[in-house]
């Protein structure tokens, strides 16, 4: 369990289990590698690494997220997990290695969750077919985006999903 002092929202268990069945039904989890941002308290990243995803990059700005992450990894054996502490759009910007899922969690009322996407996309960050997740309130609306592909929503939760939809002779991750 989470302490209490983290500023963090995790994401509802309806909507995590929700998510999970979808991924579960589409892609094989071990196969893939994940980047999972505003990673908070790790749960995306621990679920991840459950179902035995390659590399589960975890990446949060507050110390005391990352710690946490650290020690709950470390405790569950998830040699997959590597957590970064860096402000995410820092990250993005310099990030050198494409993921086949990158999973989002920004702050609801963050200003800047618009440029997610395009951020991802114009540095490559996705493998060819790969799979950005944006979890996000109502208020937000990525649907003109070219790499948009659908939402789903649970409740107070919704997650647009965006595909890198290059053309090559991978198969698909998710349609």
């Amino acid at each position: 369990m989470a302490p209490a002092n983290l500023p963090v929202r995790p994401t509802t268990d309806l909507a995590k289990e929700s998510l999970f069945n979808i991924l579960n039904n589409s892609i094989d989890l071990e196969e893939v590698s994940v980047l999972d941002l505003f990673a908070g308290t790790g749960n995306i990243s621990y679920e991840f690494a459950s179902r035995g995803s390659k590399t589960v990059v975890a990446v949060d700005i507050n110390l005391r997220c990352t710690d946490f992450i650290k020690r709950t990894a470390a405790m569950l054996n998830f040699d997959a997990i590597q957590v970064i502490k860096s402000n995410v759009f820092g990250f993005l910007k310099f990030a050198n290695r494409p993921y086949d899922i990158i999973f989002a969690d920004p702050p609801y009322d963050m200003e800047n969750i618009s440029l997610l996407p395009d951020l991802i996309f114009q540095n490559n960050l996705l493998n060819d077919n790969g799979l950005l997740i944006i979890e996000h309130s109502r208020d937000n609306d990525f649907a003109v985006h070219p790499n948009f592909s659908h939402i789903r929503n649970y409740g107070k939760v919704n997650f647009s999903f965006f595909e890198n939809k290059n053309e090559t002779d991978n198969p698909e991750l998710i349609r």
